[in-house]
């Protein structure tokens, strides 16, 4: 598995074809806290909930997400401890290239670190039936 900060990852989604994004949050926190705007990059997001004990559930919608499993898929979300799972639940089902976004969508290891705070694109999404 490789790691990246957000910016790195942000230059890698902007730049290599084949790349997706998998942000592995709850729909709360991409409602309260913010999500990567797939306006700004070349691909959509994937949005795809990542929970302990619902393993396969993840699999099968991470499979259904990303088919091809040589793409590149970087792994977000609030810290980059549920993406570092994430990534390598992902790796152990045969994704050749899975890198975790070790600064999450806002970790606070430090100024300017993660997605919001490094100033990426990011938007809210509504919650369902809101």
């Amino acid at each position: 598995m490789k790691v990246l900060t957000a910016k790195q990852a942000w230059d890698v989604l902007a730049n290599e074809a084949g790349s997706v994004l998998v942000d592995v949050r709850t729909p709360v926190e991409w409602a309260e806290i913010g999500l990567p705007d797939s306006a700004a990059l070349p691909r959509p997001v994937v949005c795809l909930t990542w929970q302990p004990g619902l393993e396969q559930i993840f699999l099968e919608g991470l499979l259904d997400a990303v088919p091809d499993q040589n793409n590149r898929v970087l792994f977000l979300c609030r810290s980059g401890m549920r993406s570092h799972n994430a990534a390598l639940l992902a790796e152990h089902a045969g994704y050749a290239d899975v890198t975790n976004i070790v600064d999450g969508f806002e970790d606070k290891h430090g100024p300017g670190t993660g997605w919001r705070a490094g100033g990426l694109p990011f938007t809210h999404i509504p919650l369902s039936g809101s």
